[in-house]
């Protein structure tokens, strides 16, 4: 089972990821946790990507595709993935695509976790207000404006990939608006080959 969940910044994404990981036995994969291993480990990839790095260059696709290859050879990753910041254009997930199928582990589904972005913005105020009264201080970065920033950048670089998918017949929506549980049954119901209705789909714009 491999799998990509998408949604901007505050879906909860990270939340349910960790619960697949326990319920299914998956693996949670970060790209950039993975570069850092490699550069780390001093793997003929990592010192590829950091040598591209040190010259202040983005890694190649290439580079990664090959690095995510070879980490779901490792044992812990054998009852599947869930890919985690990757990928977030449509070079990328085609090249993931190619290379998923190749190993003979196509991807299973692509969740998206549909939000109110509105909402999210009033949650986190809400959650500065009872912080600030409670006499805590918020992080720098934690507020509306850079949340909205976020947003703006999950919109512009990670959201074109979702037509991708859609015509691949491989994205399912559910409604990342519910609570924790239920979004979790939501996505059981996807693995399980239901079909999620409703609210998800009035989310769309």
């Amino acid at each position: 089972m491999n799998l990509i969940l998408l949604g901007p910044p505050g879906a909860g994404k990270g939340t349910q990821a960790k619960r697949l990981e326990t319920a299914h036995g998956l693996k949670q994969l970060s790209t950039g946790d993975m570069l850092r291993a490699e550069v780390t480990a001093g793997t003929e990839l990592g010192q590829k990507a950091k040598a591209i790095m040190d010259a202040g260059q983005l890694v190649s696709d290439d580079i990664i595709i090959a690095m995510i290859a070879a980490r779901m050879e490792q044992p812990d990753c054998q009852h599947g993935v869930i890919f985690d910041g990757f990928p977030r254009t449509v070079a990328q997930a085609d090249a993931l695509d190619k290379m998923l199928v190749a190993k003979g582990r196509p991807l299973t589904a692509v969740i998206e976790l549909k939000v109110d972005e509105d909402v999210l913005v009033d949650r986190l105020n809400n959650r500065i207000s009872e912080m600030k009264a409670r006499g805590e201080t918020p992080r720098s970065d934690d507020n509306a404006e850079t949340l909205r920033k976020r947003l703006q950048v999950y919109r512009d670089q990670t959201a074109p990939i979702i037509p991708y998918y859609e015509r691949k017949q491989t994205l399912r929506s559910v409604d990342g608006m519910a609570d924790i549980d239920d979004v979790a049954a939501q996505i059981d119901a996807v693995l399980n080959g239901g079909a999620v209705m409703g609210k998800a789909q009035q989310l769309r714009p």
